[in-house]
């Protein structure tokens, strides 16, 4: 007689990238991660196998594609195949981080859009879903033909900010660092309730180290800096010199994703930044941390995306919610 199995269980599972993260998410989640083993052999190649039975049932992969990029990229590829392989009703993939999302544009000739090509490799792996944390450009959904859900830290971090007393709509102003992030300051600063400025920073790289000017009225103000990612941290840096050049009584940061390359720490230390404010969206290493750093979890965030879409119910509650605490 054949024994009657339940099918459709909700199972997560954690590769290799921020596995604190992973473990977080599944007690909002209320499961716990599922058995896999994940092998990396001497010349770089990859091996992973699903140590329990997903026959029928929804798999939820968690993996940021930050640094090493191409490795973490490979393990989620892997993975997916395997799940597939496995006979997994419905495949997941959770990605706090989306590797490569600022190549979503030929900005010059003969560039590849190499946001697309992870989208099709997602694809064509077979992916049934993609939930990710603030993208680079919210445009990278339409990449995908199938379910994007599209999170945002905005609420997340904005909290922080509201539970400072030193800061209120008064004597605050958010900033953008430069001209295409005016729209991400914007839905901060409505959150807030305060008017926006922007650093006049004309440059399309980051590494730009002198911005034009500071277009609003910043001065005797706290400045809020605002990014989705803070890489080598040079754009974040020359923003508050400038702010503070400007008359800005201090100046605070806040991104969702902590890339963090190179001396990026260093150049947050040296910087006139009073805190910067991050997600845990990318598992910040040791020689890496600031005493500036204050790490937001997204593990609320994306537990409770997790549930409604297991549950099919729509994600865009999580965006009337009140602003979450941490």
């Amino acid at each position: 007689m054949v024994e009657q199995v339940e099918a459709g269980k909700m199972k997560l599972f954690a590769l290799s990238s921020n596995r604190p993260l992973a473990e977080k998410i599944a007690r909002v989640a209320g499961v716990e991660l599922g058995k896999a083993t994940v092998k990396h052999f001497s010349d770089g190649e990859i091996q992973i196998s699903i140590d329990e039975s997903i026959r029928g049932d929804e798999l939820f992969i968690i993996q940021s594609v930050s640094d090493p990029v191409n490795t973490n990229l490979m393990e989620l590829l892997i993975m997916v195949d395997a799940a597939r392989r496995a006979s997994a009703a419905k495949i997941n993939v959770v990605i706090p981080y989306y590797g490569y999302s600022r190549a979503d544009r030929k900005a010059r000739s003969r560039e590849p859009i190499t946001a697309k090509l992870v989208a099709s490799l997602l694809q064509m792996d077979g992916v049934n879903r993609v939930i990710a944390l603030d993208l680079h450009a919210a445009q990278l959904q339409g990449f995908f033909d199938i379910p994007v859900d599209h999170l945002q830290s905005d609420r997340l971090l904005a909290s922080y900010f509201e539970d400072n007393t030193d800061l209120n709509a008064e004597n605050t102003v958010v900033v953008a660092p430069d001209h295409a992030g005016v729209s991400r300051a914007r839905r901060l600063a409505e959150l807030l309730g305060t008017p926006i400025a922007i650093i006049d920073n004309r440059s399309e790289t980051e590494n730009a180290t002198h911005p034009e000017a500071v277009i609003g009225d910043v001065r005797h103000k706290h400045a809020i800096l605002v990014d989705d990612i803070i890489d080598t941290a040079v754009r974040i840096s020359v923003s508050a010199v400038a702010l503070r050049n400007a008359g800005a009584a201090n100046v605070y940061a806040c991104a969702t994703h902590a890339v963090l390359s190179g001396d990026a720490a260093v150049r947050i230390d040296e910087a006139p930044l009073e805190k910067v404010v991050v997600t845990d969206s990318i598992q910040i290493p040791a020689d890496k941390q600031s005493d500036k750093f204050v790490v937001m979890s997204v593990d609320e965030l994306f537990g409770r995306a997790i549930n409604l879409i297991y549950h099919e119910q729509p994600v865009d509650q999580l965006f009337r919610s009140p602003i979450m605490k941490k």
